[in-house]
């Protein structure tokens, strides 16, 4: 009993003692600062990270947009991991933890696990050089392998992709083997406008480059107006022109709908039939009523 009580004794002392809730105190105020200042370096990093960015669109000298957008976001990733790193080492060393000796071992363990990382130290260099290569950037429409979508976000490992229809594919840098860039250069919508085989095809082609002519400034995502290359088909029915238009890299899907529509309309408003398959019967009642009128005879 006089061992229960002295043990009783000495852990009322502890949860008692004031220079110990003094030192807890301290040490969870000093972490509370840690990741306060951090939150707040992060966040003003970020903010400096965009004006900078934004006084270089001003300036003569400057890289591209789609460059910069890149850049923008890996310094916003770079900041991110460096500053929270520093943060867990300043709270690791605020709860009395040897900093040095903790990272000294890293450092050994880190040998040994080095020699099975050796896809995480492809990733980041194939990622280097996707960056330094300009090979895409962020908001260029791509295809790696079977994946097809917009670039999000770039990192130094892996990178990720949004397809139309909402999902992320997050791909690591060192799978990428081929990439299809189709925001690089401008693309072509191509249409095929069908006539009769009986339309005046030279009044056709008058008309629509009148109307080709007006389209560059109604619909900016248009290069220059449109061009009609001539007869593209001869089928059963009707006659099909092809008509290109060269347009801003990947606004050709948006361009075709447009000339589908700004051609029909100006089409019918100019008296042209839209073709569609004929069929032509044949009845022979009358051969057979008259056959056997003269058998009848």
């Amino acid at each position: 009993m006089n061992g229960l009580d002295s043990l009783i004794l000495e852990i009322k002392e502890h949860l008692f003692n004031e220079a110990l809730w003094w030192k807890i105190g301290e040490g969870a105020l000093r972490i509370l600062l840690i990741i306060i200042i951090t939150r707040f370096i992060i966040k003003s990093g970020k903010i400096l990270i965009h004006k900078l960015f934004t006084v270089r669109t001003r300036s003569a000298i400057r890289i591209t947009e789609r460059r910069e957008a890149t850049l923008m976001k890996l310094l916003e990733n770079v900041l991110t991991y460096v500053t929270s790193f520093i943060a867990l080492m300043m709270i690791l060393q605020a709860l009395t933890i040897n900093v040095g000796a903790l990272l000294a071992g890293a450092g050994i363990v880190g040998l040994a696990v080095g020699f099975g990382a050796q896809n995480l130290v492809k990733d980041i260099i194939t990622g280097f050089f996707i960056i330094f290569e300009d090979q895409f950037s962020v908001g260029d429409y791509v295809r790696i392998d079977q994946f097809e979508g917009t670039v999000e976000e770039i990192g130094l490992r892996t990178t990720k992709i949004k397809n139309w229809t909402g999902e992320l594919h997050i791909l690591p840098n060192g799978s990428i083997v081929q990439v299809t860039n189709f925001s690089l250069n401008n693309s072509v919508a191509f249409v095929d406008v069908s006539l009769t085989y009986d339309a005046d095809f030279t009044k056709a082609e008058e008309v629509l480059q009148e109307l080709f002519l007006t389209l560059p400034e109604k619909y900016s995502d248009m290069v220059k107006p449109p061009e009609i290359l001539g007869i593209q088909t001869m089928a059963g029915a009707d006659v099909a022109i092809r008509v290109t238009s060269e347009t801003l890299p990947m606004r050709h899907f948006y361009i075709a709908r447009i000339l589908r529509k700004e051609i029909k309309f100006c089409l019918e408003q100019n008296g042209f039939d839209v073709p569609f398959p004929r069929m032509v019967t044949y009845s022979r009642e009358p051969e057979i009523n008259s056959g056997k009128m003269n058998m009848g005879g």
